[in-house]
């Protein structure tokens, strides 16, 4: 029996802790809803990795090439010009499938709720995204988990090391080495804890909402599940045949972060474990390390293509009947709008309201959607997972660093110590 239970791997224990999760709450609502402060412990656990670990990674993967100070910009331009064209086909994709489906027909908005309210109350606007840019303090953003002010500030400190002399920097650089040998081992001790964590979430989120909130709102949650896997299939696994990634490895590789991400319906919670996964796929760590942290601002596929859909959702259920032009510039207000803000709480909410109101689209169509947002939080935030994990592995291979040879058996996967010499 021991023996069965070994053989069983982590990704396994998490289906079964999800599939358990769903029957508690569904069996046991009231007391489901207690079980909120198990995922609550786990996810503060996970969050206390990302700091750190981004820090010192990102630290170690652009210092350490010092000598080739044009390999990161270049980096970071190629990256850029990934994230838009893609995020662009998501959104494509998503205004595509909300009109055809048209999940708006026939929905009744319900009066403004307080939570529809405060989510237009956030002003989003371009100067207060690049202002968001730079961190006012390092210590402020490492303690609100501000991803994106703690990548630029990475950047910038692995710039001036580069430019330190040769003992300094290699005194500060084996600090981070160490640093983020410890935090990769850190991670592996809280992944075991994940079905604990993925069952008390998924009862929690059952037990509160109810399997009956998905009756009035099926046709939207489908929509956006169709549209995701279609997104998946028609962009995603292009991608990989042309730049010659193997579709099933790299698919082995972010299932156990991608089901994280969806059962918690957080992108942070699965950030230490993708790190970790697709340096072992072949990704060298100064790419990984700055593509994957990046991405979470700026290759939100899942979140991009859920407001297209969203966007439509509401001009239906309002009545509203747009016109092409009309969905094209909604379309060009959500390219702008939805880069660079995923440090605001709630921020698909947040700019899909202040889409509506540039507009003048009914806000209490996000009211109606908040019902069943825990749902397609979940979908979306797996998306954005799987999207950045497959675009480190892109410029990887845009770069001719992608080693083909790392991804035939997991025994074949180097050491870490391995990556440090190539580092």
């Amino acid at each position: 029996m021991a023996a069965a239970l070994k053989r069983i791997s982590l990704s396994q224990w998490i289906i079964i802790a999800m599939i358990a999760g769903f029957a508690v709450g569904w069996a046991f609502p009231d007391q489901a809803k207690h079980l909120q402060v198990v995922s609550t412990i786990f996810l503060r656990l996970i969050k206390c990795i990302i700091v750190p670990l981004i820090f010192s990674t990102l630290v170690v993967g652009i210092a350490g090439h010092a000598d080739d100070m044009r390999a990161v910009g270049r980096l970071a331009f190629r990256s850029l010009i990934y994230f838009e064209l893609v995020t662009t086909a998501a959104m494509f994709i998503g205004l595509g499938a909300a009109n055809l489906i048209q999940p708006g027909k026939g929905v009744q908005l319900a009066p403004s709720a307080d939570a529809v309210k405060q989510a237009a109350s956030t002003q989003i606007s371009f100067a207060g995204t690049m202002n968001h840019l730079a961190p006012e303090s390092f210590f402020k953003s490492a303690a609100e988990n501000d991803v994106l002010q703690v990548v630029v500030f990475a950047i910038l400190f692995a710039v001036a090391l580069a430019r330190v002399k040769e003992k300094p920097r290699q005194t500060m650089l084996a600090f981070c080495e160490s640093l983020s040998e410890v935090m990769f081992k850190f991670t592996g001790l809280v992944m075991s804890l994940a079905p604990f964590g993925v069952g008390a979430a998924v009862a929690y989120t059952v037990g509160s909402y109810g399997l009956d909130v998905l009756k009035h709102l099926f046709v939207l949650v489908l929509t956006l599940y169709g549209a995701l896997i279609v997104f998946v299939l028609v962009v995603l696994v292009p991608v990989m045949r042309v730049m010659r990634i193997p579709v099933l490895a790299f698919f082995k590789t972010v299932r156990e972060p991608a089901l994280l991400a969806f059962s918690t319906a957080s992108s942070e919670a699965a950030l230490p474990d993708a790190l970790r996964l697709m340096e072992q796929f072949g990704v060298p760590r100064r790419i990984v390390s700055f593509v994957l942290p990046t991405g979470y601002s700026f290759n939100l596929d899942g979140s991009t293509l859920y407001l297209a859909v969203a966007s439509m959702f509401v001009a239906q259920a309002a009545g509203s009947h747009l016109t092409f032009q009309q969905q094209m510039w909604i379309l060009f207000t959500l390219m702008l709008t939805s880069k660079g803000v995923a440090a605001v709480p709630r921020a698909s909410i947040v700019i899909l309201s202040a889409t509506l109101t540039t507009f003048n689209l009914p806000l209490e169509g996000v009211a109606v959607i908040l019902g069943v947002d825990a749902f397609l939080d979940m979908a979306r935030t797996s998306i954005n997972l799987v999207g950045n994990c497959l675009a480190s592995a892109v410029m990887a291979r845009w770069e001719g660093e992608l080693k083909p040879g790392w991804m035939k058996k997991p025994a074949e996967f180097p050491s870490r110590e391995t990556i440090y010499e190539k580092i």
